[in-house]
């Protein structure tokens, strides 16, 4: 068991969810509820993988936590193409927005392929360090 605060890929994705519901508060009132609803829950679904994993009684749980945040930041990532495509995102917000997404995404790789490193190693030693 880990303390998810000390992950900075944590931190970055915790900061993620506020940009990405500050920037769904500017979707027409009608029309998108359920995007809006599957992008906030898409971008929550990578930061609540990854505290859920810390939790974990093994690293192999922890990486397939990891694994599901990695998912969930695609569904994000396609989400927010289509909040663009639909002109509800602007290029700018969207091309940022996208950019911390794909960020993100290759934090949580690293940080999967250090869990799987160690399991594999057997050495048990926290990839964090």
């Amino acid at each position: 068991m880990q303390d998810f605060r000390k992950l900075r890929v944590w931190h970055e994705s915790h900061a993620h969810i506020l940009k990405v519901r500050a920037a769904t508060n500017r979707f027409p009132r009608t029309g998108y509820a359920t995007l809006k609803k599957q992008l906030i829950g898409a971008v929550e679904s990578i930061a609540f993988n990854i505290v859920e994993g810390c939790g974990a009684a093994s690293q192999k749980e922890f990486a397939r936590f990891l694994d599901i945040s990695i998912k969930s930041s695609c569904e994000a990532e396609y989400q927010l193409q289509l909040a663009h495509d639909y002109e509800i995102l602007a290029q700018a917000r969207w091309e940022l927005l996208s950019t911390k997404t794909i960020s993100i995404r290759k934090m949580l790789c690293k940080l999967r392929a250090r869990v799987i490193e160690s399991i594999e190693q057997g050495n048990g030693t926290d990839p964090n360090s």
